[in-house]
């Protein structure tokens, strides 16, 4: 198992702390490293792009198979990406229509009749866009006759102002694929057959033509959302330009994304939450059983980030000064064991990966009174707030203001989860 994690870590698993950079030059390696995370992105995107094209235009099992595979791909070079959230506003203001979750998916297709109805939280939560092309939302009459990327975006993305009412981004392009997980905590995950998009009598579920149109709509926003953001960070692009314009204020932006990822919304709202709630919902990629994978990489991106190194999905090495030399220069010890602890985090999901990989899904980890499921959740869990406090000296060894990251009822006040 460590020699497997230390081929996913890439140059970076051995590194010693690098020798001492600038923090221009460490913020510049840092945008470098945003830029090829998203151009991979972008271009993984593209690539299932033109798989799921090949399903709307000739619907088979080989075609949904393969389109299945280009999203499980795309989602490695993403979910790196994530760290550049929180301390990047540019990141933080736009993740939401990239990567939202969970979502009702009954807004955008059929589900199951054990799926319940409208509820007091969001009267949308079975509208069903697909099966209608005309509706009533927030009291205006919506012409849905065609399923366009203006109408996701603008219209059907949180409506009316429900967080849950997800209409693009990775989890709709998921959900369109896989269709819905019916297995609980059982093994296995969604089933969706591939003639939800067949023509004519063979179609199935009903709608094929507006499916095939939704998600064509859904997959090309996608890509042109990942490629505007690639576009933020390359050369005179907005994201770049506001990080370096003031270095102090850049560096704690590399640490507020870095502890904000690490406690509240990975250790907390992604990990320890849906083990609370033991709800196989929680999951982060809950239809195609890629939980496992996701946070993984969650992980990986903090740590590369840190290390100032980046394995693009070609192979590449994208790396340069890095924040680890800085506080090797302020503290040595300081560095030593936030590198420490931050592949003490990776060695704990590579944990969750294997046993994943291995049949033990994360949302049969996420069982009630499953021990082993439990352990391996909370050892993540445990690992990512123990990472969190050394980055926390790292703030201080740097002498820099004071960050508040992002927080979990989860972690921080746990009799709030059930009230």
């Amino acid at each position: 198992m460590k020699t497997k994690l230390l081929a996913l870590m890439g140059t970076t698993a051995l590194m010693a702390a690098p020798a001492l950079a600038d923090k221009a030059a460490v913020l510049d390696n840092y945008a470098n490293i945003a830029l090829a995370k998203y151009s991979d992105s972008v271009t993984t995107a593209q690539t299932m792009q033109a798989a799921i094209n090949t399903l709307i235009e000739n619907p088979s099992a080989e075609a949904l198979e393969a389109a299945k595979a280009a999203w499980l791909k795309s989602r490695v070079p993403y979910q790196q990406s994530e760290v550049y959230r929180f301390g990047n506003a540019i990141v933080d203001d736009w993740e939401g229509k990239v990567n939202a979750w969970p979502l009702d998916e009954g807004l955008i297709d059929y589900v199951d009749a054990t799926y319940g109805g409208a509820t007091d939280e969001n009267e949308y939560a079975v509208l069903n866009v697909i099966a209608n092309p005309s509706f009533t939302l927030s009291d205006q009459t919506v012409d849905a006759s065609a399923i366009t990327t203006a109408l996701l975006e603008e219209q059907l993305h949180e409506a009316d102002g429900v967080e849950a009412n997800v209409a693009t981004g990775y989890h709709a392009i998921e959900f369109l694929l896989w269709g819905q997980d019916l297995n609980g905590h059982a093994a296995g995950a969604g089933n969706r057959p591939w003639t939800d998009y067949a023509k004519d009598d063979a179609c199935t579920g009903g709608n094929c033509e507006r499916r095939a149109e939704y998600l064509k709509a859904v997959t090309d926003l996608l890509v042109s959302d990942l490629e505007w953001m690639a576009a933020q960070w390359a050369a005179g692009g907005e994201a770049r330009a506001v990080l370096m314009s003031d270095e102090d204020a850049g560096i704690s932006a590399i640490l507020t994304g870095m502890g904000s990822l690490s406690y509240g919304e990975q250790a907390g709202e992604r990990m320890k939450l849906g083990l609370m709630l033991n709800d196989p919902e929680e999951e982060h990629d809950c239809f195609a059983d890629n939980t496992h994978n996701s946070h993984f990489y969650d992980a990986m991106g903090i740590r590369n980030v840190y290390m100032g190194s980046y394995t693009s999905v070609d192979g590449t090495v994208v790396s340069g000064p890095s924040l680890s030399s800085l506080v090797a220069a302020a503290d040595e010890s300081v560095d030593a064991e936030l590198r420490a602890k931050l592949d003490a985090t990776m060695m704990e999901m590579m944990e969750i990966k294997t046993a994943a990989e291995a049949g033990f899904a994360y949302d049969m980890m996420l069982e009630r009174g499953n021990e082993a499921g439990e352990a391996l959740i909370m050892g993540a869990v445990n690992a990512l707030t123990d990472q969190t406090r050394s980055i926390e000296r790292v703030v201080a060894a740097l002498g820099v203001d004071a960050i508040e990251f992002e927080g979990s009822d989860s972690l921080d006040n746990p009799d709030a989860v059930f009230q």
